[in-house]
């Protein structure tokens, strides 16, 4: 009886390590400096106003993830459980809406759509700016988890950190988050391994959702200083303050 039922089980695990797993696995993606060009074309383009010259960084950073139609098996949740440049998350975590490749490549194009209009719409505002038209490039990164990063990538064009200087001082510096039109930060998926593709790439501040430090902190790699903020106000400020001595500002 007990070998029959070893054989069983056995089998169970056979089919089990073989089926397709409704998981996603998830990894550091690229980033690209808003304020430089990407694939031969500046990032950010202003025109109705004069621009300054930067002489820093500022990264929007991204995860890569298995395609919604990949067959995610046992061995591959188990290979990403257990390493530390990876992450299992249940797929309709990752792709919430549609259900082909096609249709999610659509939402995400209208969500990057959306997210840049209230990038600069909040960047604008802040500035009290009118009469400027800025243009944003990045069309083949999806989704809105870049807004915080084009709207700072914006004022550091048109105003640098306000008192004639650099808004980065000369730093690389990293970060995610949503924005609303009104400067409001929200909270994104994927910030540990955002961390890492922005080490990787030489940054040394990570601007995170306050909502998310706790999450940002749990696989923070070395060397890299996490700064929670609320608002597109808050992030400016902390940069201004880092262009400094740094004391004042706050971290995870």
């Amino acid at each position: 009886m007990l070998a029959g039922c070893g054989v069983a089980f056995a089998a169970l695990l056979g089919v089990a390590a073989f089926a397709p797993l409704p998981f996603a696995v998830t990894e550091p993606g690229m980033t690209a400096d808003v304020l430089g060009e990407h694939d031969g074309e500046p990032v950010i383009r202003v025109e109705g106003a004069e621009t300054r010259p930067v002489e820093g960084e500022l990264r929007m950073t991204t995860i890569n993830a298995t395609s919604p139609d990949a067959t995610v098996r046992l061995s591959d949740v188990v290979g990403g459980y257990l390493a530390d440049d990876r992450a299992v998350l249940p797929r309709e975590s990752v792709y919430p809406v549609g259900d082909s490749t096609e249709e999610i490549r659509e939402h995400n194009e209208e969500q990057m759509r959306a997210s840049q209009d209230a990038a600069v719409a909040a960047a604008l505002g802040f500035l009290g700016r009118d009469d400027v038209e800025v243009e944003l490039n990045l069309s083949d990164v999806g989704g809105p988890s870049a807004g915080l990063l084009f709207s700072l990538g914006v004022v550091a064009l048109l105003d640098g950190d306000g008192s004639g200087g650099d808004l980065t001082g000369g730093q690389v510096v990293a970060g995610t988050g949503t924005i609303d039109a009104d400067g409001t930060v929200g909270a994104v998926g994927g910030v540990p391994l955002k961390t890492h593709a922005a080490r990787d790439d030489g940054a040394t501040v990570f601007l995170v959702p306050r909502d998310e430090c706790e999450a940002a902190e749990g696989n923070a790699p070395d060397g890299l200083r996490l700064v929670p903020v609320d608002t597109l106000e808050d992030a400016v400020a902390s940069l201004r303050a880092l262009a400094g001595d740094g004391d004042s500002v706050p971290s995870c």
